[in-house]
């Protein structure tokens, strides 16, 4: 079926070769990050992790999402899903691509990523990690390609799809529960000290996720032939609601602790965040911006009259996608380092090398899913032609 991705419109090929294009400078440029180490990053001995995992923690939930559409779809029958799943599906293949992209590039030494398979350590989290992504990469494209391929013959997916499909709904949950403890683990920084840790990542995940699905769907309705459906649009707007309120009531329960606490570590990382620390804001103004989105998406969603707009639904998605990614894949990471552990602030801000890498990576995610796409499409109109001739 690969070979439906190998044609298509002008269109098409121009964004395929923008991509290409972009993935080419940023191999370019990670050439010479790999000659010149992380120095040329704005990572630094007190900020050890910056945008790379900062993307990683955000795709991670991205990636997680896809069991919202798993679990109504092949547990519970909803139909209204049959059209849309497969994209979840393909998405998820994508953002777990770009997770392991992301850990290889801020790798110094990414050859050494061979030890977590020659030498495992079971008592390690991160090898917990790196088992469950790699899972979750083989599990949806087993899963998504078997369905696709028993679309375009016309007939039900074999027998032993139904197992791994039932597997993949606790490996979604536990991809991020487990980068979740990579963070809440570490007691020397209280910022990430939390119970609420992980149900703060699957509540973002679970609004994020759909969240770049309904933007993908909509936007795959208005240049393809493939209706991915009305309804089940819809249907996914509920879900990102509800998973949004979830995530801004567990951020105010963190809020609310570190300050009526005032406990030092727990209160300086949300005042570095939000007012700034001992002269250092630079995070300030993308925070606010985050929180702003964040209230302007659940103006958007929670009103039913306005979330049935689907150019309505189509801003609050956007919003609440750019408000998380700002929170979970810049914030949520930096702040746990600042102050450091001699209460001293570093501040840190990517390096143009740094982020033109980010965007490479980015564009390899793309690519892979606009390959996957356009096979899913192309099968989908195939069907759709066959079922009106007869």
């Amino acid at each position: 079926m690969l070979e439906k991705a190998l044609v298509g419109s002008k269109r098409y090929w121009t964004w395929i070769f923008f991509l290409l294009g972009v993935v080419g400078i940023g191999f370019i440029t990670y050439l010479q990050q790999f000659k010149l180490g992380l120095g040329i990053t704005g990572l630094s001995r007190d900020v050890s992790w910056g945008l790379y995992i900062g993307q990683f923690t955000f795709l991670v939930g991205v990636a997680a999402s896809a069991v919202m559409l798993v679990i109504p779809y092949y547990l519970h029958d909803f139909k209204k899903f049959s059209k849309i799943v497969i994209l979840g599906e393909f998405l998820a293949v994508s953002a777990v691509t770009m997770c392991i992209l992301f850990i290889f590039v801020d790798m110094g030494q990414p050859m050494r990523i061979m030890n977590v398979m020659l030498h495992p350590t079971p008592n390690s989290v991160m090898f917990w990690d790196s088992v469950v992504l790699g899972g979750y990469l083989g599990l949806n494209i087993i899963i998504g390609w078997a369905t696709l391929h028993a679309d375009k013959k016309g007939t039900m997916p074999a027998a032993w799809v139904k197992p791994l499909i039932y597997l993949s709904i606790p490996w979604a949950v536990s991809i991020h529960t487990v980068t979740a403890f990579l963070y809440a683990g570490l007691p020397g920084r209280h910022f990430w000290l939390s119970a609420i840790m992980a149900a703060r990542f699957l509540a973002s995940a679970f609004a994020g996720g759909p969240a770049l699905l309904i933007i993908l769907a909509l936007i795959v309705r208005k240049f393809t032939k493939f209706d991915p459906g009305k309804e089940a649009i819809q249907a996914i707007g509920k879900i990102v609601t509800y998973a949004m309120i979830a995530n801004v009531f567990f951020l105010l329960l963190e809020i609310f602790t570190a300050a009526y606490s005032t406990i030092p570590g727990h209160t300086h990382p949300f005042k570095y965040l939000y007012f700034g620390l001992e002269g250092h804001a630079r995070l300030v103004p993308l925070m606010w911006t985050s929180s702003i989105l964040a209230i302007v998406s659940l103006v958007l969603l929670i009103f039913p009259a306005i979330r049935r707009n689907e150019s309505m639904l189509a801003l609050a998605c956007i919003s609440l996608f750019v408000s998380l990614w700002i929170d979970k894949g810049f914030g949520l990471i930096i702040g746990g380092f600042v102050p450091n552990m001699f209460e001293k602030v570093t501040e840190y801000w990517p390096t143009l090398p740094e982020t033109i890498i980010t965007i490479s990576v980015w564009a390899v995610g793309f690519l892979v899913l606009t390959i996957l796409y356009k096979v899913a499409v192309s099968v989908r109109e195939e069907t759709a032609g066959v079922e009106l001739e007869h």
